[in-house]
């Protein structure tokens, strides 16, 4: 933009925001040619002016802004240089300030140091801490001496001392008791103990007993099986001896005797159960029907060795059921009577239970067994008898030999009427009573 050229008289006049110009004339020929194509000459007067006062003033602040730079990087060279110099000034006074304080021969520090923690300075730390520590102690010491020795109320331990002695006799009384107690407890278990090892030794005896009981029981079931195995060689039956073997369901019956099985098939079954003890009634009852069923029988024979052991509210040689009967053998005297008696009324039942027993006269079969039973029983009181006469032991025993030959005799009579039966013949029968 060229400048302008001014007239004479020009006057130019800024009020505010506002600038007032009379008489003047500007030769530019841009600005001329944009006033006269332009349809509104003032506004572009107007910006031609506004736009180039903000030119004026941007090229203004960046002359100024070159000069404050200039002038900045002036001064901060100017102080640049002043504070080096300041600053290796100080820095040199630093240096000797503190050589002067910390110099480990001749600083200050090091003297004060040495004053104030060497031992052999009596202004040491420790040493005065030493000091002062002993004094403090030495007066706690016998501030705490005469505060806890003292028996008034100024002593705060004498409380503390009166119940500790208290809780200490406490416990001891205690311990006294409980060991009292636990003494009373150890002989209640002494006691309890020997009762445990008498309780013990009766039950090894109960067991010593109830094993040679057991032994025993065992002996007489094979003295049992033994006289019945000659009694049923004489009638041709056979005679197995079977508690150790199982049958249908248990271990039940000692001697199982099969009529007529040494010469056949066999009729019939006798089963034969040993008992050394006393049972009651229904124990009775149980075990021969168990037998029974056990062992495929039609008859079952309780054997015992005394009358001691005949089952409770019952007597041997009387039948009981139809199909049990007892008997008493002892193996000790020998005599066979009685179980051959109950053997003969067993073989004589079973062979009339059969088949063929239609053809046998039971009327005759049980009056024979009647008769025999009433002569058995006369043997057995006549040998009741001979226990407790002595003197008269001779004629008894003939009495008691004709009395066996009479029961005999019946027996031979039940076997001839079961003859149809079986089609045996009655052999002899052993002479031992």
């Amino acid at each position: 933009m060229e400048a302008a050229t001014p007239l004479h008289h020009q006057h130019v006049f800024a009020t505010g925001d506002r600038i007032r110009i009379d008489g003047l004339v500007v030769v530019d020929e841009t600005a001329a040619r944009l006033i006269s194509e332009s349809a509104d000459p003032d506004r572009v007067i107007e910006d031609a002016i506004e736009i180039g006062a903000r030119v004026l003033d941007r090229e203004q602040t960046a002359a100024n802004t070159e000069f404050v730079k200039t002038e900045f990087e002036r001064v901060a060279k100017t102080v640049e240089v002043e504070f080096g110099d300041k600053a290796r000034s100080a820095a040199e006074q630093l240096d000797k300030q503190l050589e002067r304080v910390f110099d480990p021969d001749k600083g200050q520090l090091a003297k004060s140091l040495d004053e104030l923690f060497s031992d052999g300075s009596s202004k040491a730390v420790q040493n005065r801490t030493r000091e002062l520590v002993r004094e403090l102690l030495s007066g706690s010491r016998e501030d705490l001496l005469k505060l806890f020795t003292s028996t008034d109320g100024t002593n705060p331990l004498a409380e503390l001392r009166n119940r500790t002695v208290e809780e200490i006799h406490a416990a001891d009384k205690r311990q006294r008791e409980g060991q009292r107690e636990l003494i009373g407890r150890v002989h209640g278990l002494e006691k309890q103990l020997q009762g445990l090892r008498d309780e013990k030794q009766k039950l090894e005896e109960l067991s010593s007993e109830r094993e040679r009981g057991t032994a025993k029981g065992r002996s007489y079931e094979e003295a049992v099986a033994e006289a019945l195995e000659r009694i049923a060689a004489v009638q041709d039956d056979v005679c197995e001896a079977v508690g150790d073997e199982a049958g249908a369901g248990g271990r039940k019956g000692d001697v199982v005797v099969t009529v007529g099985g040494a010469t056949g098939p066999g009729c019939g079954r006798i089963v034969f159960e040993v008992k050394d003890r006393r049972l009651s009634k229904p124990e009775f009852q149980k075990e021969l029907d168990a037998a029974r069923a056990q062992r495929d029988a039609e008859y079952g024979v309780m054997v015992v060795p005394s009358e001691e052991e005949v089952p409770a509210k019952l007597h041997a040689l009387r039948e009981y059921y139809g199909d049990k009967l007892i008997a008493v053998y002892d193996p000790e005297e020998g005599a066979t009577l009685e179980l051959e008696f109950a053997y003969r009324v067993a073989r004589a039942r079973v062979s009339m239970s059969t088949e063929a027993g239609d053809e046998v006269d039971a009327a005759a079969v049980s009056a024979g067994v009647g008769r025999a039973r009433d002569a058995m029983n006369d043997v057995r009181k006549i040998k009741a008898q001979l226990t407790g006469a002595q003197t008269s032991i001779g004629a008894a025993r003939d009495l008691v030999d004709a009395l066996a030959a009479q029961v005999r005799a019946r027996l031979e009579e039940i076997d001839e009427l079961l003859v149809p039966a079986d089609g045996q013949s009655e052999l002899p029968v052993s002479n031992n009573p």
